[in-house]
């Protein structure tokens, strides 16, 4: 395909968008009518076939933060449209909680939970990447020489791993995963630790 071909094809990508958007400001029942898939024009913008990482930062993640309300509609905003959104429940300490999905492909990148707003944001993405460059897969000894001090034994749904304050932030952490055959519920000694690697990185309020 040549360059001007191209150009035409995101000039016309762009013009439907924008129609596509206008035609949003309708009543929901108009919005359901026409978009039964329920999913988000805003993935039809042409910079975004190109990609770029997500970034988690001490604000938030992308542009999701604790200011962002707990419905589709701005999550999905304010994710830009990268994911697939569904939304679930599962009980916590007897109590109903409810949370947002972010799906590629069938598998899940993203939990996103919170009460009217996002308290709690958890990152499987491999695209995702801190401020600080660390990403999905960055071994435990890049970052830290010790556990103690700075991790402790993850709790619900991050048991299966330990989990590491991020140094110099106090939103993020990181849930290291890997081999280790001593008894469970205790932290790995340093050494087994040190080829763990970030599993999952978590953003909270």
């Amino acid at each position: 395909m040549n360059r001007s071909s191209r150009t035409l094809i995101i000039v016309a990508v762009a013009a439907l968008s924008g129609c596509a958007g206008s035609a949003s400001h309708g009543d929901a029942s108009e919005g359901t009518l026409w978009n039964p898939l329920n999913w988000s024009w805003s993935s039809l913008n042409p910079l975004s076939w190109f990609g770029s990482d997500l970034t988690v930062s001490d604000a938030g993640v992308g542009q999701l933060s604790g200011a962002t309300a707990m419905n589709q509609e701005a999550i999905d905003r304010a994710l830009d449209g990268r994911y697939t959104l569904r939304q679930g429940m599962r009980s916590d300490r007897g109590q109903v909680v409810r949370f947002w999905q972010g799906l590629q492909d069938k598998q899940v990148y993203l939990l996103v939970d919170g009460d009217s707003r996002v308290q709690r944001v958890t990152v499987s993405d491999p695209a995702a990447v801190t401020t600080r460059g660390v990403k999905i897969g960055t071994p435990f000894s890049e970052l830290y020489g010790k556990a103690f001090g700075h991790c402790e034994q993850g709790q619900g749904d991050l048991r299966d791993g330990v989990v590491c304050q991020a140094p110099d932030s106090q939103h993020i952490r990181y849930q290291f995963t890997g081999n280790w055959h001593g008894p469970e519920g205790l932290i790995p000694p340093d050494d087994a630790l040190k080829s763990w690697t970030v599993s999952r990185i978590i953003w909270q309020r």
